[in-house]
């Protein structure tokens, strides 16, 4: 991917476990958004290397979602799945300069340490053993990463306490999210990632890795997650609702309604590209909540 080194360039990623609920549409408005607001590119990236979690049909479902709903994306789609050499590479990379090491430990033993990793394969030699690949925190290496988050703010996140060495590679042969996250954003020469604040305790790792492999920083933006009432994430998990593409209108409304851009209701019932070019000019990043988690957004729910 080739692009402007001072242009915007933004993504939206998702898994093909299920197909896209609001609070997926939340997270693609809001990046969607803040690229077109910015005169950048906004790119696709299918984030498909968990094949156990994962069903290839959901690609095409969530492909036909967001076209229906207006947000077209620039250039190709990146398929993960087609990456692997890519983070096979890195890999190789971290290894020559000594920052990665074989982990046998087996998920009993890892359980106790509540995410924590204790560094106990660190002097492991090679194996042929079954295993998984950690980046070692190098002891010289700041305390803690800062990531000064757009909307919510300063984050601060100890390595050394809070993770350990993370894994880079499963012990079933399959990359991690941070791995391939990385190793993608700078294959995309992607400026700015703006994502669900699930995602916002893996920025640090995931700007320590970049300094490994000598990438420049990105800035993040991490929106709200969108709950239910019960408090719970919505994802496929809890069963979320699937996005209706005939009530695309309604669902953008909505959306922008959540991530407090405060659209006219004379919209409600509007074309989606009128919706969105309403969006487009008057978007503003600093109005999107800094709470962690709100509702998902029910009190509009109208029928075309």
């Amino acid at each position: 991917m080739s692009a402007d080194s001072t242009q915007y360039v933004g993504r939206f990623a998702p898994s093909p476990s299920g197909p896209l609920h609001f609070g997926s549409l939340v997270c693609a408005l809001a990046s969607f958004l803040d690229a077109k607001k910015n005169n950048g590119l906004w790119l696709l990236r299918i984030e498909d290397i968990d094949p156990p979690r994962e069903d290839p049909k959901h690609v095409d479902t969530i492909l036909n979602q967001l076209e229906h709903h207006g947000l077209h994306w620039n250039g190709p789609i990146l398929f993960q799945s087609q990456r692997t050499t890519s983070y096979a590479r890195a890999l190789d990379e971290l290894h020559r300069q000594h920052l990665t090491y074989a982990c046998t430990c087996s998920r009993k033993r890892l359980g106790p340490m509540s995410g924590v990793y204790d560094g106990h394969c660190r002097a492991r030699t090679a194996t042929s053993e079954p295993h998984a690949v950690r980046l070692t925190l190098a002891k010289s290496s700041e305390q803690t990463i800062a990531v000064d988050d757009l909307i919510m703010g300063d984050y601060r996140q100890n390595l050394h306490r809070e993770v350990g060495d993370f894994v880079l590679r499963r012990k079933d042969g399959l990359y991690s999210y941070q791995l391939a996250s990385v190793i993608d954003d700078q294959f995309q020469g992607i400026t700015r990632v703006v994502r669900g604040y699930d995602l916002l305790n893996s920025s640090p790792r995931q700007r320590y890795l970049q300094r490994c492999l000598n990438y420049p920083s990105l800035e993040y933006a991490h929106v709200p997650i969108a709950v239910d009432q019960k408090g719970h994430k919505l994802s496929k998990q809890t069963k979320a609702q699937a996005l209706k593409n005939r009530l695309a209108p309604i669902n953008l409304w909505n959306a922008l309604d959540w991530l407090g851009q405060k659209p006219p209701k004379t919209l409600l019932k509007a074309p989606v590209m009128q919706l969105l070019e309403w969006a487009m000019r008057h978007w503003v990043l600093q109005q999107v909540s800094n709470r962690p988690a709100r509702p998902a957004q029910q009190d509009h729910d109208y029928e075309l």
